[in-house]
């Protein structure tokens, strides 16, 4: 499971799981329990761009809310899951037998 400590907003963390970029895990630590269960089950089963498109830029409070940090959180994830490829494909390219770690 992911982790996202949030930044501006009532919920303090996000925690979630992604798989083959499909959302399969959603839980927000702090914040309202009432909403942020509703918005988790809705997004479950979503794909990752279709959430980072719907809630980015949704604002609440001190410019931003937790879904637009759900967004930041799963763009931070792409991000790291491309640099991960791009440094498979790399060492591929390299002809080196080294054995990376799967997130």
């Amino acid at each position: 499971m992911e982790s996202y400590r949030t930044v501006g907003t009532c919920a303090r963390q996000i925690l979630f799981s992604v798989k083959d970029n499909i959302l399969t895990d959603l839980k927000f630590l702090g914040g309202c329990a009432g909403g942020l269960q509703a918005l988790s089950k809705l997004l479950i089963g979503k794909d990752i761009d279709f959430i980072i498109e719907k809630c980015r830029g949704i604002l609440c409070k001190n410019n931003t809310s937790c879904p637009d940090q759900l967004a930041c959180a799963l763009c931070m994830y792409k991000k790291r899951c491309e640099e991960f490829e791009n440094a498979k494909d790399q060492i591929k390219q390299r002809g080196h037998p080294i054995v990376l770690e799967t997130h």
